[in-house]
C-alpha cells in the first residue's frame, strides 16, 4: 500500500498531531490552555510547538512582560494546509483498509488466527 498524497510525517506524531488538532479548531489559543488541554508539560509543548513553527505551521507571540506576559499560538496557512492534506490522507488511508477491493467488490476478509496460535 502506497502513502497517500498529503500524508504529512511531521505532523503525524501523537502529540503534534493533537496540537495541530486543537489549533486547527480556532484562530489563536493560550500556551496554557493547549497545554492544559492536552495534559503536557511547558517543556513538552515547548518542544512540539518549537518544531512546527520552524516548519512554517504555526506562528508564536509573545504579548506582555513580567508576570503578566503571554504565549499565544496559532496555525498558519500552510499549517492548516498541511493539517486538512494529513486529514484526508488519514481519511484515504482508513477507507481503503475497510472498503471493497477492486476485483470482488467486498471488503477483505479479515483472518482469524489459527488454534495453533491461539
Amino acid at each position: 500500500m502506497s502513502i497517500p498524497s498529503g500524508f504529512d510525517e511531521l505532523i503525524h506524531p501523537a502529540t503534534r498531531l493533537s496540537v495541530v488538532s486543537l489549533l486547527a479548531a480556532t484562530e489563536w489559543a493560550d500556551f496554557a490552555f493547549v497545554r492544559d488541554s492536552l495534559s503536557l508539560s511547558d517543556s513538552a509543548l515547548s518542544k512540539q510547538l518549537h518544531t512546527l513553527e520552524e516548519a512554517g505551521y504555526l506562528e508564536i507571540r509573545k504579548e506582555g512582560g513580567g508576570r503578566k506576559r503571554r504565549t499565544r499560538v496559532r496555525l498558519t496557512e500552510r499549517g492548516r494546509t498541511a493539517f486538512e492534506g494529513h486529514v484526508a490522507a488519514l481519511r484515504a488511508i482508513v477507507e481503503g483498509a475497510a472498503g471493497p477491493t477492486a476485483e470482488t467488490g467486498t471488503a477483505p476478509r479479515r483472518q482469524q488466527p489459527s488454534e495453533a496460535t491461539r
